[in-house]
């Protein structure tokens, strides 16, 4: 089917039923300019837009989490103590709480590939993430086999082709990781607990061609311990890789 018959359809679904803010559940009125094309978020509503906490610098080097007021001396934040990142720098888009972390979980727990669009808005509002990843390599954290088959598909690579679609200049996405335990979900646990289960927990894909020069950034939904993004960079450094860095979308 032809695009503007694409967008005449979703116009014509959404003037039916209107989509709702995966927030508040109340309705958004998205607005147009011209036929099919849409300016801003989809499915969360302004009151909850202007609830997002966008990050900008200053902000700590490695996590990508904002300082608030006048920084000197080092920028790396209290929470990243002890992490001894094998990546150069973190960068996150937002805060992980409120209509961002429904944002999320509406993507990876309710098959909300319909929220795609909204991630990719908040990407090209994060200007300091965007400067970072132009040109680069993005490499998705993957999912265990067994994981993605339930689930249906990787939510970080599908954030990852968000973010190069919003960035643009030859920014591409790369599959160049695998995972090869299938580690329990790490959300209960601290950042010991967490490197532990996760050594040796990811792998090289198979024909993966990485130059070692190449700017490759690691691409993930939130930045929580670190301890996952610290195990596939490491992977990437064993692998030749010389130039590492970290994107995630939000912050927890």
């Amino acid at each position: 089917m032809k695009r503007w018959l694409l967008d005449l359809a979703h116009g014509l679904a959404e003037a039916v039923f209107p989509p709702s803010c995966v927030h508040c559940r109340g309705m958004v009125e998205t607005p147009r300019c011209g036929a099919g094309a849409v300016d801003g978020f989809r499915h969360l509503c302004p009151r909850c837009v202007a609830q997002l906490e966008f990050v900008r610098p200053p902000h700590c080097t490695t996590c990508g989490h904002p300082f608030y007021g006048v920084v000197d001396g080092p920028r790396r934040c209290e929470k990243c103590e002890g992490l001894d990142p094998a990546f150069g720098e973190g960068r996150t888009a937002v805060i992980f709480k409120g209509p961002a972390r429904s944002l999320v979980l509406e993507l990876k727990y309710h098959r909300g590939l319909h929220v795609l669009a909204d991630f990719g808005e908040v990407f090209r509002r994060a200007p300091h993430v965007l400067d970072l990843v132009r040109g680069a390599t993005l490499v998705p954290v993957p999912l265990h086999p067994r994981k993605a088959r339930e689930r249906g598909y990787n939510q970080a690579a599908l954030l990852a082709e968000s973010l190069a679609s919003a960035a643009g200049a030859g920014t591409r996405v790369e599959p160049f990781l695998r995972r090869v335990v299938d580690t329990p979900t790490q959300t209960a646990f601290d950042r010991r607990t967490r490197m532990g289960n996760l050594k040796n927990a990811f792998a090289l894909a198979p024909r993966a061609a990485l130059m070692p020069d190449q700017h490759l950034i690691l691409v993930d939904d939130v930045f929580t311990t670190g301890s996952t993004l610290n195990s596939c960079a490491r992977t990437l450094r064993r692998a030749g890789a010389l130039n590492v860095d970290v994107v995630t979308f939000g912050h927890g």
